[in-house]
């Protein structure tokens, strides 16, 4: 199954994609298939996701602002333009120290 919100070979900005909202986390799903997922996340200061872990690979990108993203247990400061790749089936989480906007690259092939 496919789920675009995004329109097919157009030029757009990640950063202007999604908006901070107050007190919340704002997911807006890129592109959607079987083999693997993007979305753009915004974090108000002092928002996050709790330690879980995934089947699949992930990389996160930040593209607005600096997170906080630990692997293992293991804090990495991440500042925009950075990303770092999340290994299958170890945990981690995401903290907002600050707003950030991220996107979440999931790959779910080989």
């Amino acid at each position: 199954m496919e789920n675009n919100s995004f329109q097919n070979s157009i030029i757009f900005d990640l950063s202007e994609s999604v908006e901070y909202s107050n007190g919340s986390v704002v997911s807006k799903t890129i592109r959607k298939k079987t083999t693997g997922n993007l979305s753009l996340f915004a974090f108000d200061k002092g928002q996050g996701l709790s330690e879980h872990s995934a089947p699949f690979d992930a990389i996160i990108q930040i593209i607005d602002g600096n997170a906080e993203i630990s692997i293992d247990k293991k804090p990495y400061n991440l500042i925009r333009g950075q990303f770092i790749i999340m290994p299958a089936n170890i945990p981690h989480s995401v903290f907002a120290h600050e707003r950030f906007k991220m996107l979440l690259i999931m790959i779910k092939g080989e």
